[in-house]
């Protein structure tokens, strides 16, 4: 057995192939077996069911060969398996916890016509998952774009270079020329990978620190071998001149921490009296609002700055506590 796909019956792995097929113009083998976590021999015979029960499925010998629906071939709407529509609602409630500004009338469009093609059961048990599941994404502030990713997503399908206005950490405005490779999640923040044609030489931008991107008509060549994820995870991993280690005991249990905060923010660790949430961050001000938003008791252990960031924010609520309206103060 290996891979997600090993645990279904073979019929919903051809229909997986079929899927697609139809979302894209044309895929080869190796990457129906790379996204299916089959080998090619296996999606060769699954073609070859296609074929026998009358969907045109064409296939092209060569350097840039692959599979494709016969052009102008129109499927007739497929329905959901339970467990597939279970997939397309846990990602489209969680959303928000990705911190993409996708529009919550398109989410909940989007729901509603997930529910209605499902049988009655399976829309209840949908139903109870949706009204008892919750997620929470602290930095509202640091969100992309949802726009922003559709620009940037399809400069990299089509390696076109994109003109960036961006905001560097010292709040300094440049204009950077950048061949975009691919768009990473890491730590809580969004991060476009690419060449900088200023800098020549690979760089992260984080995504709420864009201010506009403009495709270029100016098709460049991708380093094909570049992975996008191991660079993000090396430089963020081992580069930690710019931010803080951050140390926080929490008096609580591990599995109420476990539920307020992912994994990829930070280790927990339980103590003698509670749990130690450790994580690596460059903003103190975001991180002490967002240590504030889980409502749990915790000390702070380290760095020593955060505890004056929790100071300076004190001070700043106690004004607005005490700003009396415009209507309460008194003549002068």
């Amino acid at each position: 057995m290996r891979g997600r796909w090993s645990m279904y019956h073979p019929t919903s792995r051809v229909l997986a192939v079929l899927e697609l097929l139809q979302a894209r113009p044309s895929i080869t083998g190796p990457e129906l077996a790379e996204r299916l976590e089959m080998d090619v021999r296996t999606i060769r015979r699954y073609i070859m069911h296609l074929q026998d029960v009358g969907i045109p499925v064409e296939s092209n010998i060569g350097r840039h060969g692959g599979y494709r629906l016969r052009p102008g071939f129109k499927l007739p709407p497929l329905l959901f398996t339970e467990e597939e529509a279970t997939a397309i609602m846990l990602g489209l409630l969680g959303t928000s916890w990705l911190e993409i500004g996708q529009s919550a009338v398109a989410v909940e469009g989007a729901l509603a016509k997930v529910s209605r093609v499902l049988p009655l059961r399976a829309r209840d048990r949908l139903q109870a998952i949706s009204s008892h599941l919750f997620f929470f994404s602290p930095q509202q502030d640091g969100r992309p774009d949802v726009s922003l990713l559709i620009t940037l997503s399809e400069a990299v399908g089509q390696r076109q270079r994109v003109l960036l206005d961006y905001r560097s950490p010292r709040d300094q405005n440049t204009r950077r020329k950048v061949e975009p490779y691919g768009i990473v999640g890491w730590d809580g923040r969004w991060y476009l990978v690419g060449y900088c044609c200023l800098r020549q030489d690979m760089r992260t931008f984080r995504l709420d620190r864009i201010q506009r991107a403009e495709p270029l008509d100016e098709p460049f060549e991708r380093e094909e071998e570049f992975d996008c994820r191991a660079y993000v995870e090396k430089q963020y991993a081992t580069d930690r001149s710019a931010r803080y280690r951050i140390r926080v005991e929490f008096r609580t249990s591990l599995y109420t921490l476990q539920q307020r905060i992912p994994s990829t923010y930070g280790t927990l660790t339980p103590t003698a009296n509670g749990v130690m949430f450790e994580c690596q961050y460059d903003h103190l001000e975001g991180q002490a609002r967002y240590l504030m938003s889980l409502n749990l008791p915790f000390v702070i252990h380290e760095p020593p700055e955060l505890r004056e960031t929790f100071r300076q924010l004190a001070a700043q609520m106690l004004q607005v506590a005490d700003a009396a309206p415009p209507s309460e103060v008194g003549p002068e």
